[in-house]
């Protein structure tokens, strides 16, 4: 009975302190007509409202998708709430959350069923649109510097990442995509510039890494300078779990700030 109640109570302060360290990412809602993006929003601990900070915009997967404005953070929030990390890289952190009939971007699937290809045709989707248009009013209002976005996502997220990149190559400062898939020639014409750490896992049954290696061989060639491509051998789909565990990764993130345009 002492081994049940003990096991029971692990399991309850496990649960109970999980739900407290999520609770630390506000819920939000960014509205703009009949359209409603749910989202939660970490700020630093030591949150000053007159101090532009750098953002990170990350774009969950398809698993996560609904409307109960959690479900987004199952991967990923755990890094940016980890108490050194919010010491020594100050940041705005959203989490947004995709509707479940809708994706950040077009994509196609394969007769196997992976997600084998986007669409780039037309305008962006809806939950694409109310992301870009939450970021443009966090800079308008001063909340952001400009030079400091930076963009990530997993899955049909980095797929949404993707596409952001090749909308609005100017924007990012920084990107980091795992396991997704880019309209290759479009994104090395538009956003070769952008720094981009991507990240698959070799054994991917959903999303196939050739895609991603193509994406790095076709980069490289245009003649970017900052795109590291880190590939896990063994790793299936989940290869998020690995790139939330590299310790370089969010020294190399905040490192990068978006050059000023001279006149």
């Amino acid at each position: 009975m002492k081994n049940i109640l003990s096991l029971l109570f692990l399991f309850s302060f496990s649960t109970t302190l999980n739900a407290q360290d999520f609770s630390a990412f506000e819920k939000k809602q960014f509205i703009r007509g009949n359209d409603t993006l749910h989202y939660r929003i970490l700020y630093p601990a030591k949150y000053k409202k007159h101090k532009a900070y750098p953002l990170v915009m990350f774009l969950h997967g398809s698993g996560e998708r609904g409307n109960d404005n959690e479900a987004q953070l199952i991967h990923g929030a755990k890094l940016f709430l980890e108490p050194t990390n919010r010491k020594y890289f100050e940041g705005i952190i959203i989490f947004p959350q995709c509707p479940k009939n809708m994706t950040w971007s077009k994509y196609k699937r394969s007769a196997e069923k992976q997600w084998a290809a986007v669409d780039s045709e037309g305008e962006a989707t809806i939950s694409q649109q109310l992301v870009k248009q939450l970021m443009d009013s966090l800079v308008d209002n001063r909340h952001v510097n400009p030079r400091r976005v930076y963009l990530g996502g997993l899955s049909m997220g980095a797929f949404g990442a993707y596409d952001l990149l090749r909308r609005y190559p100017d924007f990012f400062a920084a990107a980091f995509p795992i396991c997704g898939i880019a309209d290759i020639p479009l994104l090395v014409q538009k956003a070769k510039d952008v720094p981009m750490w991507i990240f698959h896992g070799e054994k991917d049954p959903v999303v196939s890494p050739e895609p991603n290696r193509e994406l790095y061989k076709a980069l490289m060639t245009a003649g970017a300078k900052d795109v590291t491509y880190s590939e896990y051998p063994g790793v299936g789909h989940d290869s998020w779990t690995n790139a939330f565990a590299e310790p370089k990764l969010l020294p190399w993130l905040f490192s990068h700030k978006k050059r000023v345009k001279k006149n």
